[in-house]
């Protein structure tokens, strides 16, 4: 989990001594002011160290080159003792593990039992639903009436795709997005959760109601993840707190990073409207409108790492047991990287080395899913809408490892 590690108001960047950086607050997110926090770090002290009393020792890697040195080296930097800052992966017990939170060989063993879903051939036979799906719900949309995006569309898709993934009731498929939620949910008066023991009675009827499926699917199975983990060989026989690692890592790699990228993509559309028109002229485009707003976006801002043993990086003495953060929001605004990297370009040339799903044996398995989902909303967008219009600013989520929004109000003007 992420803790609240330092109060709202903080300082403009340039007024703050490089040492008083810290990019993990999560008001910098919700105010949306990361950028200049960490084009500063970037620029002056792109290893940047930070010590705090509720999370430890930790480095921001804030550069392209060196996110990929660490997200590629296993050995040296380790996922296994968690992936958020400071805090355990278990939200109810200490020993809680993902697969993402793992090294080989185990790491590999359970990540093969999943990764069919994600199979080319299993994208082919999906794509039909969920372009029907889509269609169905644009066509519902409202004209000229103001609604939120991120609750009518967003969620809708991405809960929808998730049921199917898991052949999860529908009738019950609201949960599947409360349970993603309150994963990374940090504690506050009226939050997403309020306190820590909501998180855990919450996710214990997580642990309960798939305890259920997975009585139902040992010796049973369908084409699902559910059957998958109940029945492959690595993970039939692991201990609940693990499967329950695996599940949310599943329901949240299938809900925040797309619904957020989703609703991202008409935040920025807006921002840069020509970019819009770019689009319905050459709807082509889209290709590489997808991994240029699976950029811009970042719908996840970082992932952390453990050094397994003293080294260097960027000239900066990494001890034995330090916690690294890989910012990826940062290594996609990196500008010796990306020209103009703060622009929402459809024809960037080098969109696709975006680094929004990791990098190494830890690659998001799930990015081809989400790419099938972004690129079929936008065909299905384009010919329908002639503009999308945002209402007000979005309200954004309280997180720093999370990176989205709560709510975006907008109008449709159909052709």
């Amino acid at each position: 989990m992420e803790m609240s590690v330092l109060g709202a108001n903080v300082a403009a960047a340039a007024d703050l001594d490089i040492a008083e950086i810290n990019p993990a607050n999560p008001h910098l997110f919700r105010e949306d002011r990361w950028q200049e926090h960490f084009a500063r770090l970037r620029s002056e002290d792109p290893v940047h160290f930070n010590e705090l009393e509720t999370a430890g020792r930790y480095w921001s890697v804030t550069k392209y080159d060196d996110v990929r040195a660490v997200d590629g080296d296993w050995e040296t930097y380790s996922s296994a003792s968690g992936i958020t800052l400071g805090l355990k992966e278990a939200p109810t017990s200490g020993n809680i593990q993902t697969f993402i939170a793992m090294d080989p060989p185990k790491h590999t063993e359970q990540r093969k039992t999943v990764r069919s879903v994600s199979a080319p051939s299993n994208l082919r036979n999906i794509e039909p639903m969920i372009r029907e799906r889509t269609a169905a719900l644009l066509d519902s949309l409202p004209e000229g009436e103001e609604f939120d995006w991120v609750n009518t569309v967003s969620i809708e898709l991405t809960t929808l795709m998730l049921a199917t993934l898991f052949d999860f009731p529908m009738d019950d498929r609201s949960k599947l997005t409360r349970w993603s939620d309150i994963v990374f949910a940090i504690p506050e008066p009226g939050g997403v959760i309020e306190t820590q023991q909501q998180r855990i009675d919450e996710l214990t009827e997580c642990v309960h109601y798939f305890d259920k499926l997975f009585e139902e699917r040992r010796g049973n199975p369908g084409f699902d993840l559910v059957s998958m983990l109940a029945n492959g060989e690595a993970t039939k026989d692991i201990p609940p707190f693990e499967q329950l690692g695996n599940l949310l890592l599943l329901i949240v790699g299938g809900n925040d990073t797309t619904r957020n990228t989703m609703t991202g993509s008409v935040y920025g559309l807006n921002k840069f409207p020509d970019q819009y028109d770019k689009l319905l002229a050459d709807p082509d485009l889209i290709s590489s409108f997808v991994p240029e707003v699976i950029r811009w976006q970042t719908p996840l801002s970082y992932m952390r790492r453990t050094a397994t043993r003293d080294t260097e990086l960027g000239g900066k003495q990494i001890k034995k047991d330090d916690q690294l953060l890989m910012w990826y929001i940062s290594a996609n605004q990196d500008e010796d990287v990306f020209e103009d990297a703060h622009v929402l370009d459809v024809e960037r040339h080098n969109a696709d080395r975006q680094l929004s799903f990791g990098y190494g044996i830890h690659f998001c398995m799930g990015s081809r899913v989400a790419e099938l989902q972004l690129r079929v909303l936008w065909e299905e967008i384009l010919q329908r809408f002639a503009r999308i219009e945002i209402q007000d600013e979005p309200e954004r989520i309280y997180s720093s490892f999370v990176h989205g929004y709560s709510k975006l109000p907008v109008k449709v003007t159909r052709k």
